[in-house]
């Protein structure tokens, strides 16, 4: 997983590694945070390869005054991952199944803003091998 690869002592991958790698944490509260040390480590010691963005649904409100979930926490940022995505990164999604619809819809809604079709967009992430669901 992606802390321990760049928390050892000196390894080599993290040095070699010259992208950039995007969390989106999402939990209700601050205090259900998952490795919260490690991951502030990791972007203090990397910070030109590591960005952290928490959701944190029972704390933050959505730009629409809700609650703060994944998708709108990458609403956020929406301009900024099309980018990176049409620059080849890869985008992961892993949780539970059921942030995926609102994902979704959320692509698709960001698709139809900029005049992309959605499901052709989608179909190239997958084609490329860009796109990354383990959903439980």
């Amino acid at each position: 997983v992606f802390p321990p690869l760049f928390l050892e002592k000196d390894p080599p991958a993290a040095s070699a590694y010259k992208g950039q790698a995007w969390l989106f944490l999402g939990v209700a509260n601050s205090d259900a945070l998952l490795y919260d040390d490690e991951w502030q480590s990791v972007k203090e010691k990397f910070p030109d390869n590591f960005r952290l963005d928490y959701a944190l649904s029972r704390e933050q409100e959505n730009k629409k005054g809700g609650k703060m979930y994944i998708q709108d926490k990458v609403e956020e940022y929406a301009d900024e991952v099309f980018t990176k995505l049409d620059s080849g990164a890869h985008i992961y999604f892993c949780g539970l199944k059921g942030m995926m619809p609102g994902i979704q819809d959320m692509l698709k809604n960001v698709c139809d803003e900029k005049g992309i079709g959605y499901d052709e967009w989608l179909k190239g992430l997958k084609k490329n091998k860009q796109w990354h669901v383990e959903v439980y």
